[in-house]
């Protein structure tokens, strides 16, 4: 077998939905994956994509058969501070079979290739505490970022305060 990466296609999405469900599942968070077919065939193949992937595939040389083992989701942010973009990977997955392979050291070092070529400030992920994929990235020189800490709103809570904008 060897390992191909390719950039996802409008007809990988139902994949892409399978492979972000397996990452959520291995880090006991399946019931939080709402996306639909729909939700990332809009969002990442319409006219302007919020969203790219590459997918990793096992390929079997004499048969030609592909199974994909793993995903990189990732788009692009803008940094102020620096004035030029940044890379923000959102998954990483690779099949635990798979794992120890080089699969993910690849797709890392795709989207290192692809923020070098896009003049990114910084390629940026986050990491949940009990990740064992914390090692992982600190091997290939990820670093915490410092004294920075991860805020966001969501739910009812995003929708008072889209709310409350309308309030003095």
């Amino acid at each position: 077998m060897t390992i191909e990466l390719r950039p996802a296609e409008a007809g990988d999405v139902a994949t892409l939905l399978e492979l972000i469900r397996r990452l959520a599942e291995a880090q006991d968070a399946a019931g939080y994956v709402q996306s639909t077919p729909e939700d990332l065939l809009r969002d990442g193949f319409g006219p302007a994509p919020r969203f790219h992937a590459l997918l990793a595939e096992a390929v079997d040389p004499a048969s030609r058969r592909r199974e994909t083992v793993g995903l990189a989701l990732y788009y692009f942010t803008y940094s102020t501070w620096a004035g030029r973009p940044n890379l923000y990977i959102e998954d990483l997955y690779v099949d635990p079979d798979r794992q120890g392979a080089g699969i993910g050291r690849r797709l890392m070092a795709a989207l290192a290739g692809k923020a070098v070529e896009a003049g990114c400030a910084r390629l940026e992920l986050a990491v949940k505490t009990d990740n064992r994929a914390r090692a992982f990235y600190e091997r290939l020189g990820l670093v915490r970022k410092g004294s920075w800490l991860p805020y966001a709103v969501e739910g009812d809570g995003l929708r008072m305060l889209a709310d409350a904008a309308g309030r003095p």
